[in-house]
């Protein structure tokens, strides 16, 4: 067939409605508006700011006591993270220090403190403050120090407990199940945090204060170094 101006048409003209697209099946799903990031709230404290402080010591240094009642204590909305609770999280094959130091329990230590940087960092992300304990060795940066940095953020503030052995010794021989260690661990692990003496970090011997006293010789550490942040 032939059409004025030697144009080719459509074999036929469309007659009624143009076809509708196909509908999708009904699923009960409500398509929502896209997200939109909730305002955090604005963090309480001194300058509005909310703090994550590292509390460093070997075993029987009493970090987990002191950071508990540093925590209680404080006016501002304030967390503790236990880096034992976070690990002891495992039951079903729970790589135990006690067994030998092997690449399980080191693989569990490193799965526990990511898992505490994530809650102090949602912990702050919420203006609540946190404080963390850990046995930190200066002798290893990269795994310590450095790795709680990664985890929690440039902002976190590092403050050493160290008492003298004979004083970690007696603590550590009251402890039980799976933190208790082997007197000849303990005096391994708190010759090397001796370390920490010239780093530059606050380093508090707590051989003979109380616990309240403990927690004020933190307020002032932290408040240290809230003026002059520290450089690790």
């Amino acid at each position: 067939m032939h059409h004025p101006g030697g144009v080719p048409g459509p074999p036929f003209a469309p007659t009624g409605p143009a076809p509708r697209a196909a509908e999708p099946p009904v699923t009960g799903h409500l398509p929502l508006p896209p997200a939109v990031p909730a305002p955090v709230p604005a963090p309480p404290g001194p300058a509005g700011t909310a703090v994550a402080v590292l509390l460093i010591g070997p075993a029987g240094a009493g970090k987990t006591t002191v950071a508990r009642h540093w925590a209680d204590r404080r006016t501002a909305p304030t967390a503790h993270i236990s880096l034992d609770d976070v690990r002891e999280w495992v039951r079903s094959g729970f790589a135990d220090p006690r067994a030998g130091w092997d690449d399980r329990s080191e693989a569990q230590y490193r799965l526990a403190r990511r898992t505490c940087g994530f809650a102090a960092r949602n912990f702050l992300a919420n203006g609540i403050s946190c404080i963390l304990d850990d046995a930190v060795f200066p002798d290893r940066p990269a795994v310590g120090l450095g790795g709680w940095k990664r985890h929690v953020g440039p902002g976190l503030i590092p403050v050493v407990l160290l008492p003298g052995l004979e004083t970690v010794l007696e603590r550590n021989a009251a402890r039980g199940g799976t933190r208790r260690l082997a007197d000849e661990e303990v005096a391994v692990i708190h010759g090397r945090m001796a370390g920490w003496y010239g780093s530059g970090l606050p380093v508090i011997d707590n051989s003979r204060l109380d616990i309240p006293t403990t927690a004020r010789m933190i307020d002032e550490a932290v408040a240290g170094a809230l003026a002059h942040p520290p450089t690790w």
